[in-house]
């Protein structure tokens, strides 16, 4: 056997830096920044509104109307009735203008004025 004949090795090769190109940046903890493109940030900007858009949807799924409908009667309007005269009526605690209220949104009224024979849904006694 011959002896070792020696290994010739070349040194590395260094990367050629293009003309008017940048060395990457990196930060003090030595991990790379990442860049994004025009395209890259309207994609982030559509995940995010996205995941707004769901978070909004789950959150205004839990405010639907989930309690039970208030208990009603009807009420037919007799000749000299009035609505202050039947919401009167039906205040306990003397609150007429509240009670008022609520019969013109219980029965989507757009005024106070009433018609004989009017049937109106009224709180249950």
């Amino acid at each position: 056997m011959s002896a070792a004949s020696p290994v010739l090795t070349r040194p590395a090769a260094r990367p050629v830096a293009r003309p008017g190109a940048r060395p990457a940046a990196r930060p003090a903890g030595g991990r790379p920044v990442y860049r994004l493109t025009r395209r890259g940030r309207v994609v982030v900007l559509l995940l995010g509104l996205m995941a707004v858009l769901a978070v909004g949807v789950v959150w205004a799924g839990g405010s639907v109307a989930s309690e039970e409908p208030e208990a009603t009667v009807t009420h037919v309007v007799a000749p000299g009735d009035t609505l202050w005269d039947i919401a009167d009526a039906l205040s306990e605690d003397g609150g007429i203008r509240a009670m008022m209220q609520h019969l013109q949104e219980l029965n989507d009224l757009d005024s106070v004025g009433l018609v004989v024979g009017q049937r109106l849904e009224v709180p249950a006694p």
